[in-house]
């Protein structure tokens, strides 16, 4: 049976892949802020959830964390709008927090079997395909999410050879995150969304650990 932990469970894509998986037979495990106080600008709540589930070996880890908007702030459109608050509010969330489930979570990963752990990024952190500019901050912080993602999977090669970590972008998912941003956009639903990245999961090999792609499997340029 699959062990799966799915970090962000009561967000749109958080909850429908914990839904999926449950009705593949997984043993799924969710935690979230709302429903569990697992706050990833709060490193100590990263650490004491971890600390909790010492001992279990996930096959899979998903951070389905983020946010587009915080605190009110809407993402810029130039860069005079540039907030300084707002920018490390971003990175606090949306680079700092992902290093945080890197760091206290993927020790959790299954030693003696394949185990992929998967942080949601965005298309948008790409720098090789970024042609309209604006949204800094949030660009921002995903490209140092991938980055630090990437940096990760170097050193888990020489602590587990079967642990894959992989950065995906979720497609232009129909949620409360996207909705206001998404008009001249197709999109999906959370539910299609879970279905394509649990695809996209399943054919992964250690030969891919470090690397960004999207919902549909293709890579996304760094």
């Amino acid at each position: 049976m699959t062990k799966a932990l799915i970090i962000g469970a009561s967000g749109g894509i958080g909850a429908a892949l914990a839904s999926r998986l449950r009705g593949q037979g997984a043993d799924v495990t969710t935690l979230s802020r709302r429903e569990d106080g697992l706050d990833l600008t709060r490193p100590e709540t990263v650490a004491d959830h971890a600390a909790r589930l010492k001992g279990r070996d996930f096959d899979l880890i998903v951070n389905a964390t983020g946010a587009l908007v915080i605190d009110g702030h809407q993402p810029e459109k130039t860069m005079d709008a540039v907030d300084p608050q707002a920018m490390a509010a971003q990175f606090a969330l949306n680079a700092i927090g992902p290093a945080l489930v890197l760091r206290d979570f993927a020790p959790l990963l299954a030693r003696d079997r394949r185990s992929v752990l998967a942080s949601l990024s965005a298309r948008v952190g790409s720098i090789g395909d970024n042609g309209l500019g604006g949204w800094v901050s949030y660009r921002a912080a995903k490209a140092a999410q991938n980055q630090i993602l990437h940096t990760a999977a170097i050193e888990w090669r020489r602590r587990n050879r079967h642990a894959i970590l992989i950065a995906l972008h979720p497609g232009t998912v129909e949620t409360p995150l996207t909705r206001k941003y998404a008009a001249r956009h197709p999109t999906i639903t959370p539910e299609r969304s879970a279905e394509a990245l649990l695809a996209v999961i399943d054919t992964l090999t250690p030969e891919d650990s470090g690397g960004f792609c999207d919902w549909k499997g293709q890579v996304v340029p760094w």
